[in-house]
């Protein structure tokens, strides 16, 4: 049976691949810009979910290490006229001017520099519980931010960075570079790859003795102590872990927009993720990645809300926001009547009436 399902995951990671290969040909930059920002949700929102479902902290620091990884990959992969045209304001530290390597390690880069800010803002912070926790994680995500803004020759401050490249093979020798050289903003593969592979690493993860121990947390800290747990060890490796995703996500954003500052990472950002999570259904890996794309074609498809909208014989004015008033309300009308998540619930019936027939 356990032979059955993996062969089965292994094919509908196969079709996957092929079926992306196949849209990057033929759809337009736009839905494959949409397309691309899904994956780039999934990771996040794995991220969160390993912290927030699957182990039972309540963290609301993602944006904070979304922008760790974020600034990692732009600096570590913008060219020397790059940075120079856009620290034109206050010059950039020289160290930093003249380093620049390939994406795939930049990102590798970004990634391990939020998992260091998760393990050194973990290691105090998940004492705490619940809503003290949520608040101090919060805090902490506002203090990166703001930290963010004032080294303004390291980041550029609030003016953020511009000009993040597309197509980057850094100072790889040309018998190397062809490897790396595939377009990542508007290539399904890069994006879905990496998507793919975190699902397949959060499968691993959860199936295995580390997984458990998550999950034993989540459902009582006292019986997981009891049977030899270490709860601060687990919840620093779960919390680092979720803050590395959350840094590959982020670097994945930065390159996808081509442009940040410090503004996008504000606490809506979070919000966005943490909805996800919620609809996709806590402690879920199926339901997020579903979720992920649901809510991140929505908000695109949704988009005329915050315009002015026509209305019989008069029309409204513009309500900027307006999609963010929809979504807020859909998330308490899940969290009162659906809480273990409207997508997580739909696929438990759909693989009940499958396993009758």
């Amino acid at each position: 049976m356990k032979k059955k399902s993996l062969y089965l995951q292994i094919g509908i990671i196969v079709v996957a691949l092929i079926a992306l290969f196949f849209m990057n040909i033929y759809m337009d930059n736009y839905k494959i810009k949409i397309l691309n920002l899904s994956a780039i949700y999934v990771v996040l929102a794995l991220g969160m979910n390993l912290i927030n479902g699957f182990t039972g902290l309540f963290s609301l620091g993602h944006a904070g290490f979304m922008a760790v990884g974020a600034y990692t990959v732009a600096l570590l992969t913008m060219p020397l006229e790059t940075k120079t045209m856009n620290f034109y304001m206050k010059p950039m530290v020289p160290f930093l001017l003249n380093l620049n390597m390939p994406f795939i390690f930049a990102l590798l880069a970004g990634g391990i520099m939020a998992a260091i800010f998760g393990f050194l803002i973990g290691a105090p912070v998940l004492k705490l519980t619940d809503d003290y926790l949520a608040i101090a994680t919060l805090g902490f995500s506002e203090i990166i931010r703001i930290i963010i803004i004032n080294i303004q020759s390291v980041t550029n401050g609030s003016l953020g960075l511009k000009g993040i490249p597309q197509l980057t093979t850094g100072n790889m020798s040309e018998k190397l570079s062809w490897l790396i050289k595939i377009p990542i903003r508007t290539n399904l593969l890069w994006a879905w790859g990496i998507a793919i592979l975190t699902m397949v690493f959060m499968k691993v993860l959860m199936n295995g003795s580390y997984g458990k121990a998550f999950k034993a947390i989540r459902e009582d800290e006292i019986a997981a102590r009891s049977m030899g747990i270490n709860l601060f060890k687990h919840k620093v490796m779960s919390f680092t872990i979720g803050s590395f995703l959350a840094g590959i996500g982020g670097g994945l954003l930065a390159v996808h927009l081509g442009t940040i500052d410090p503004a996008l990472f504000k606490f809506a950002l979070t919000f966005n993720i943490l909805l996800i999570v919620v609809l996709g259904g806590m402690g879920n890996i199926n339901g997020t990645a579903i979720s992920a794309v649901i809510i991140t074609v929505a908000m695109e498809v949704l988009r005329f809300l915050d315009e002015p909208l026509k209305l019989g014989f008069t029309t409204t004015r513009a309500l900027p926001g307006l999609r963010m008033v929809v979504f807020s309300l859909a998330l308490m009308i899940i969290v009162i009547f659906k809480r273990e998540g409207f997508v997580k619930s739909t696929l438990e019936k759909v693989r009940g009436k499958y396993a009758k027939n």
